[in-house]
């Protein structure tokens, strides 16, 4: 076996070298090339969307894919399918190691019950905005004659009438009944046509009428402010329902009301 010679000084520092190049060489080898292979150090596997699949379905795709799963929550989620994925940590596109757990959000089976909020007496969007921040969605919208006009009059959950605080499913539509701004009763048109102007608005609103339009007109037979014509025509017998506008035309000049 040929042997190193080491009786001179240059012997003795070739041996060294050669012992310290062993001794890097083994020590790169083993954090770049051991490591890298036994921890699979550098092999990132990018994470799956698993939006919407089923607890079925999503064992065996992430075993196909060297992960696992572990379900950390369980929330309600309208018109989603039971038992699919809401929710994952960590997201999509993130690169992780074989064998990582992804944490997953599944929906319920059934829905949670929450008290009825009150809504009568809200406008419409006041209620819309309530259902909407506790779960409930607006359901069929009814509009009838009520001079409460946009102000919820009922609520029904399944066509039925519910009371405030009743139990209902979390995700249910509740329908409405709103008023149209418009009453039920129907009586005979006043007649204001030769009235002054502001006689006539005060007895229109007395009748629980609107102010329609106010149209100018020349007349030089009468005094200006003077009603001259209406619609609905009085003279003829028409009839008008509570909350209905009546338009006027006036002598001379007239100035819009912002209550109109």
């Amino acid at each position: 076996m040929t042997k190193i010679s080491t009786r001179t000084r240059a012997d003795l520092l070739i041996h060294g070298g050669l012992i310290t190049a062993l001794a890097i060489t083994l020590f790169l080898g083993f954090f770049f090339l051991y490591l890298p292979v036994s921890t699979n150090h550098g092999q990132a596997i990018t994470v799956p969307d698993l939006s919407r699949m089923s607890l079925d379905e999503l064992e065996t795709y992430l075993d196909d894919r060297d992960l696992r799963y572990e379900v950390s929550d369980c929330t309600f989620v309208a018109r989603a399918e039971p038992l699919t994925v809401q929710a994952q940590y960590p997201k999509p596109g993130a690169k992780v190691k074989e064998g990582r757990k992804i944490y997953i959000t599944l929906s319920k089976r059934t829905a949670p019950s929450i008290p009825m909020p009150k809504l009568t007496d809200l406008t419409f969007r006041s209620a819309e905005l309530n259902l909407r921040s506790i779960g409930l969605e607006i359901g069929q919208k009814t509009y009838v004659p009520d001079i409460a006009k946009n102000s919820v009059l009922k609520q029904f959950f399944n066509g039925r009438e519910i009371v405030p605080g009743a139990p209902v499913p979390k995700g249910s539509k509740i329908d409405l009944h709103i008023g149209d701004g418009l009453g039920n009763t129907i009586f005979t048109v006043p007649n204001v046509v030769d009235m002054p102007l502001d006689e006539a608005k005060t007895l229109i609103r007395g009748s629980d009428l609107q102010i329609g339009t106010i149209i100018s007109v020349d007349d030089p037979e009468k005094a200006v402010g003077t009603i001259v014509r209406q619609r609905p025509d009085a003279s003829r017998g028409e009839r008008i329902r509570v909350g209905e506008t009546v338009d006027l035309w006036v002598v001379g000049p007239v100035e819009q009301d912002d209550n109109l």
